[in-house]
């Protein structure tokens, strides 16, 4: 019998039909979680400059254009009789649905790493179990308990195993850190909405929406 190789390619190609298909889905869940941690950390770094920018008084970047959109639009459009209270609370919840809106699309791959996460380890658990078996068939056909007899066996369910943690734990630390970091983003959102808000009912052309029927009132 031929020494096992336990390089990930060796263990591969040495495990049977539904080994190899256990590795193989493992293997693709793996890269499929690294493009979506690359995937969201991009993300959270271009929304988070934008936000920090646009909060600095610079220029509103692509990323916020939505959001300010929604804000501009709402602060144009002419309520008789609103109150300044009125248009903040108006323009804000404008700017809020926008910003989850946006917030939303962004972190759409955190749902998958979760999955990965939660799923990886059962299905190289999976593979595991099937390695042993495979390992107590041979025992069985060749009515022998060595170690020449159980190892390929052992050595598909351990790596079995081994491709499930590595797709798990990346998909899992990825899912708290992004998780996190678009929490932060999202108070920083907050916080923006509030400001731009505040400058949108500051203008003048806004005030004049709101202190015109109070002139009409007035007026003899």
């Amino acid at each position: 019998m031929h020494a096992l190789d336990l390089s990930p390619l060796g263990l591969f190609l040495d495990a049977g039909f539904v080994g190899k298909f256990v590795m193989a889905v493992l293997f693709l869940a793996s890269l499929w979680c690294w493009v979506l941690i690359v995937e969201g950390a991009i993300s959270v770094l271009r929304l988070g400059r934008a936000v920090r920018t646009a909060r600095a008084g610079g220029a509103i970047s692509k990323p916020l254009e939505s959001v300010a959109r929604a804000g501009d639009e709402e602060a144009r459009r002419r309520i008789p009789g609103e109150t300044v209270s009125d248009l903040r609370e108006r323009i804000a919840d404008a700017m809020s649905r926008a910003a989850r809106e946006l917030l939303t699309r962004s972190e759409g791959g955190l749902p998958n790493l979760a999955v990965i996460s939660s799923v990886a380890p059962f299905v190289g658990l999976f593979g595991t179990v099937w390695g042993i078996m495979s390992s107590f068939a041979a025992i069985s056909q060749a009515q022998d308990t060595s170690l020449a007899t159980v190892a390929p066996g052992i050595a598909e369910a351990l790596a079995a195993t081994a491709y499930g943690l590595a797709a798990a734990i990346p998909a899992s630390i990825g899912y708290n850190r992004i998780g996190a970091a678009y929490a932060r983003l999202g108070q920083g959102m907050a916080s923006f909405v509030e400001e731009r808000a505040l400058a949108l009912i500051s203008r003048p052309a806004a005030i004049e929406r709101e202190d015109a029927p109070r002139r009409r009132a007035e007026t003899p």
